[in-house]
């Protein structure tokens, strides 16, 4: 791939303020520009940062309708009414109502979770449910990652009897459903300091807010941080603030003493014995609790997150990795018929958004699709499915565009929409899929930069192989957890050189395993580069090029530092 490597050379200024920033810090100044470029610039600063404190999550109760929240939460506990814990079919979803449910289950027996079935009740709160929960007479339901739309849905349950609190993180419209209590850090009234938690980010609040009223130790909340760091990094939310906090203790949890269902699954994945970090959670945590609810239903993954029973949770497992498998398969056949639309559609390489839809496509897979198709054409996709006469879907975008903004300008042509800034579900009639397409197709050109629809790497220093030292190594490994507002540091060295040993690796010999020296000192670094195989010959021509890459810990010889080569370029051409 053909990438434009961005990277903006620091000022004297800003060199100068990072030489003292590094004598504070006794890290290097390379580091402490890394620091800087994240907006931290002191030494206090920097010292929160490398270590995020519990002590330093902000107050829940500063979260509009929390004091509200937890009195109807202990009045319906009081009272021994049915409580009913509602959440989305993902990972986000799934993970906030394992936790809320786990934590309130110690105290409260009268107490029952639900997720919806995606493909016989759809997104958010359904009638379905609503009539089940009139039924079982529930009184309480406490909904999370959903619900902040749900105005008619929320006025229904409450003619049955039914009070809502609705924790969820998604942009909310003008007019609020009518609940009890409505915890969203991005509602426009909002007195919450930080805006970006995550579904379970929300509900952790709900229930720290709900111990600490109840006088109840911090510390039973601790074994429940794994939930937040799956989900914080699942479902792609900035890795800073207040979700750095939970993702770095949730991380420690995980990787110490994870719940019962978390380890079932990292057994599965082979992670056993391997420290555990935010990629391993995209990667291969995240699609197996994601795969129920896209194959099946999700309150498999629910029933798996909350058991007990380790013999058992890695029986459910292997059941979720089962559903998986057949999720690569569908996922594989729909971006190859994606693709081939694009192919078709000659006028879409002059567009600046990409909508394909599909009759019987699965729905569960189709985010995923999206993502695939973005990632692709650097293009915000929306992917719809359509089945008798609907067409429901999601959008994805490409960094710094908010195709949420998108989507809502075309809302007199949908029957729902919800989501955030990178991530949009949606659904509308087949009949005005055409009209849609034009009309976000021309919303997304005239409100895209050019920049963002191209293969870019954001380069955030320039260092020679003598800057790569242990040390620096072991405190570039304080930058984690990595996610967005806080990626993995890309480096690029300029003018290096193939030592003579670098070779054609892999079973297709689609690798270069590399060794390297640069034009301005004798160390010999080691590095690999996937799918790069393309660049060997000129690698091997003993013409000097640039390289772009992360630096990592060498899984098979512990302790050694080795590059992972994100783009080869030769020296001229930069």
């Amino acid at each position: 791939m053909n990438f434009k490597w961005n990277y903006e050379q620091p000022t004297p200024e800003h060199r100068q303020q990072a030489n003292e920033l590094a004598e504070k810090i006794g890290m290097s100044p390379v580091l402490a520009d890394l620091l800087i470029r994240r907006g931290i610039k002191t030494e206090s600063a920097a010292k929160r940062f490398f270590r995020p404190m519990l002590n330093e999550l902000i107050d829940p109760f500063l979260m509009n309708d929390m004091d509200v929240a937890v009195d109807r939460l202990n009045d319906a506990m009081g009272r021994k009414e049915r409580i009913m814990v509602y959440g989305d079919y993902d990972v986000d979803g799934c993970t906030a109502v394992a936790l809320v449910y786990k934590f309130l289950q110690q105290f409260y027996s009268n107490i029952e979770y639900y997720i919806p079935d995606r493909y016989d009740e759809g997104y958010g709160i359904s009638r379905k449910a609503l009539d089940y929960a009139a039924e079982t007479n529930v009184k309480l339901v406490i909904v999370l990652d959903c619900g902040i739309k749900a105005i008619d849905e929320i006025a229904y349950a409450k003619s049955l009897g039914i009070d809502f609190i609705i924790c969820d993180h998604h942009v909310p419209d003008d007019v609020l459903p009518n609940a009890v209590a409505i915890l969203n850090p991005k509602r426009t009234d909002s007195t919450y300091p930080f805006k970006d938690l995550c579904g379970c980010g929300v509900g952790f609040k709900f229930m720290q807010a709900f111990a600490k009223n109840n006088g109840i130790p911090f510390s039973q909340l601790i074994p429940l941080l794994d939930f937040c760091a799956v989900s914080i990094a699942a479902d792609i939310v900035p890795v800073m603030g207040e979700n750095r906090i939970l993702a770095f203790h949730g991380l420690k949890q995980l990787n110490q003493n994870p719940s019962v269902g978390l380890k079932s699954i990292i057994e599965i994945c082979g992670l056993t014995g391997r420290e555990i970090t935010m990629s391993d959670i995209i990667f291969k945590i995240g699609p197996r609790i994601n795969a129920s609810g896209r194959v099946q239903n999700g309150i498999e993954t629910v029933d798996l997150l909350v058991e007990k029973d380790f013999q058992r949770a890695l029986t459910e497992a292997t059941h979720i990795n089962e559903y998986n498998e057949q999720r690569k398969d569908i996922d594989k056949q729909m971006t190859e018929e994606a693709n081939q639309i694009v192919a078709r559609l000659e006028s879409q390489e002059h567009q600046s958004a990409i909508v394909l839809y599909g009759e019987g496509w699965k729905k569960g897979v189709v985010g995923i699709v999206a993502s695939r198709m973005t990632d692709m054409y650097f293009r915000p996709t929306v992917v719809l499915s359509c089945n008798d006469g609907m067409a429901t879907g999601s959008a994805r975008s490409v960094a710094g565009y908010d195709i949420y903004d998108a989507v809502k300008n075309c809302r007199d042509l949908l029957e729902n929409f919800g989501g955030h800034t990178y991530a949009v579900g949606l659904s509308l009639k087949v009949e005005n899929i055409p009209e849609f397409r034009r009309r976000f197709q021309q919303y997304v050109g005239e409100h895209i930069h050019i920049e963002q629809t191209e293969a870019t790497l954001d380069i955030e220093s320039e260092v020679d192989f003598k800057d790569i030292t242990k040390k620096m190594h072991n405190d570039l490994k304080k930058f984690a957890p990595h996610g967005p507002e806080n990626p993995k540091p890309l480096f690029c060295t300029r003018g290096v050189y193939d030592y003579g040993t670098s070779k054609v690796v892999g079973k297709q010999q689609e690798h270069i395993k590399l060794e390297l020296v640069d034009s301005r000192s004798s160390n010999v670094m080691n590095g690999i580069a996937f799918g790069q195989s393309q660049a060997a010959r000129y690698i091997k021509s003993k013409r000097s090029f640039d390289i772009c890459y992360t630096i990592e810990e060498n899984i098979y010889k512990r302790g050694e530092v080795q590059l992972q080569i994100e783009d080869i370029k030769p020296s001229e051409e930069v």
